[in-house]
């Protein structure tokens, strides 16, 4: 069914609304899944802060050509049925949401990315981000390698506070 002139300019005006706002988008094939495979996808999404479109390609090509960020980008891979993940909050967290459900349901797959500053990315570089641990997780990484030698120190200083509470502990028993 045709859509009317004045809703696909909403729907372009929308679209460059997301690149704009987006730190990163991923893009995947979505042939062979369920409308209720394609709910499922969203609600995961929703849950991870990530917003899931599902629009002609040319729309896309026309919003990123509005951006001023993507109008350079290569948009040579966007052909056939695609959806698009954008986060405005994460780099990892659209990459990681496609490569997830792809997992356990073999219609969808990743096969391309565009970056926060207008960057196309390949499968390889999606499928890579995919892979990262997310920002909390790396955020709790990093604290906990900046907290080891503090606990280093305790553990050796409390070591050794022991064994000479141990030793006069012995030597008042004697």
């Amino acid at each position: 069914m045709a859509i009317s002139k004045d809703k696909k300019q909403a729907l372009v005006n929308e679209l460059s609304e997301l690149f704009s706002s987006a730190k990163a988008t991923a893009v995947a094939k979505y042939q062979g899944l369920t409308v209720a495979e394609l709910q499922e996808l969203r609600r995961g999404a929703r849950e991870a802060g990530v917003t899931i479109k599902v629009v002609k390609n040319r729309l896309v090509r026309v919003a990123m050509g509005e951006n001023d960020t993507y109008k350079e980008s290569d948009s040579s891979a966007l052909v056939g049925q695609l959806l698009y993940a954008f986060s405005d909050t994460d780099e990892v967290a659209p990459a990681k949401v496609l490569d997830t459900f792809g997992k356990t349901h073999p219609g969808l797959e990743l096969i391309a990315g565009f970056s926060g500053e207008g960057l196309t990315q390949s499968t390889a570089d999606v499928t890579a981000l995919a892979g990262l641990p997310s920002k909390q997780q790396l955020i709790a990484e990093v604290v906990a390698q900046l907290l080891s030698p503090v606990h280093d120190t305790t553990n050796a200083l409390s070591g050794n506070l022991h064994a000479l509470l141990d030793g006069v502990s012995e030597k008042a028993t004697a």
